[in-house]
């Protein structure tokens, strides 16, 4: 690289450092406020908590450096036409693509940095983030039970404690159990104490009654239409055991795995044996196409910057015009990007638009640096000869 390239590059890299780290942490913040719930109303440490969503990031740093790309090329390559560089650089015998090349240097970086994150961290940390939550909302949760609050631990269980003695013994337990349709339960005791079993956390309830609600078809030869009754059960026990691992009964200890936890192999070649239902297999594949082609936005972004920046007639105050110009491309493109992915899970036909939406742009953007060639020119004006 000569010193011109290192001049760009050095200036490119340190503006796409600050910028992506900067809005990755905003990105960060504003995601992190939906699990803050967890150390609130769960009791988790903050530890345990900047763990859980620090597995968030890697994700958040594959959308947004394409994005960061641009913007940092686009200001730079301004800045340097606006403070006339560029036209000191032209005037030394330097094209339109030696000027180019530290930028476009930066994107291949960026592309290959991208590819890393969508093909192996960002599995890896989603898988680790969904067994965290998974854990956290169906295990952890009935652990870490607060007195005097209703905790929900899954979608169908609550249980509420009035108050915790010194050695673990809660007191003046209600237990509400939906788990099994159509039969929800409630259990109130005087005492109880959770336990860690193999299994999964397990409440034991000392001296109490359960309460159960259950439908009760109509009897052999009643007239047709008649609806079905409801009958209270009620059973008073001196010892009773729930278990609060699974959020519904008969549950497998397995966990779903969506399509941003998998693999691309998994995506494109899914186990038979898991029985995925047809809609999951056309997102599967959209997903997998999608992390292939996100990493080419930040080459593609790259060169709409230059092209936007290098290209048209100099101007002393026209830095505002090409900022704004670039930057409604770039938001058509990834508005374009948002549309294409969705008709692209919904309908596999549609996946070589996603192709065509991270190819296209780049492919223009580098006729609009050439020169546009092949586009007829006007006629030029002879010069005014001496009269």
């Amino acid at each position: 690289m000569t010193r011109i390239d290192t001049y760009i590059f050095r200036q490119l890299a340190l503006a796409l450092l600050a910028v992506t780290i900067g809005l990755a942490a905003l990105v960060w913040l504003t995601q992190s406020l939906r699990f803050i719930e967890l150390v609130l109303d769960r009791g988790l440490s903050f530890l345990v908590f900047i763990e859980l969503t620090g597995l968030l990031l890697p994700s958040f740093f594959a959308v947004i450096l394409p994005i960061t790309t641009f913007v940092v090329t686009l200001f730079v390559y301004v800045r340097l036409a606006a403070d006339r560089e560029l036209v000191v650089m032209r005037a030394a015998g330097l094209s339109q693509w030696r000027l180019s090349r530290p930028a476009l240097g930066l994107a291949l970086l960026t592309a290959a940095l991208c590819y890393w994150l969508n093909l192996s961290v960002v599995p890896a940390t989603q898988a680790a983030f969904r067994a965290w939550q998974f854990e956290i909302r169906n295990e952890l949760a009935a652990i870490l039970l607060q007195e005097g609050v209703f905790s929900s631990v899954g979608d169908d269980l609550t249980v509420y404690a009035r108050y915790r003695d010194k050695d673990g013994t809660l007191r003046g337990i209600l237990v509400h159990d939906a788990r099994e349709r159509g039969a929800p339960t409630t259990i109130l005791a005087e005492a109880g104490r959770i336990t860690p079993t193999p299994t999964g956390p397990r409440v034991t309830l000392e001296n109490g009654q359960r309460q159960q609600v259950e439908r009760v078809p109509p009897p052999p030869g009643a007239p047709p239409g008649t609806p079905a009754t409801t009958r209270l059960s009620v059973l008073s026990f001196t010892e009773n055991s729930v278990d609060l691992a699974r959020t519904a009964r008969g549950e497998t200890d397995s966990r779903y795995r969506n399509a941003q936890e998998r693999t691309l192999g998994e995506l494109l070649h899914p186990d038979p044996a898991e029985r995925i239902p047809d809609r999951d297999l056309k997102r599967f594949r959209a997903e997998a196409h999608q992390r292939l082609t996100s990493p080419l936005n930040a080459i593609s972004y790259c060169l709409v910057a230059l092209a936007t920046a290098l290209t048209g007639q100099f101007r002393r105050h026209g830095g505002g015009l090409r900022l704004f110009t670039g930057i409604a491309v770039v938001v058509v493109l990834l508005a374009a990007g948002l549309i294409t992915g969705n008709l692209a899970a919904r309908q596999n036909a549609m996946i070589p638009l996603l192709w065509v939406n991270a190819v296209l742009p780049g492919v223009l953007a580098v006729w609009a640096i050439a020169g546009l060639p092949g586009l007829p020119r006007g006629r030029r004006r002879p010069l005014p000869g001496p009269r």
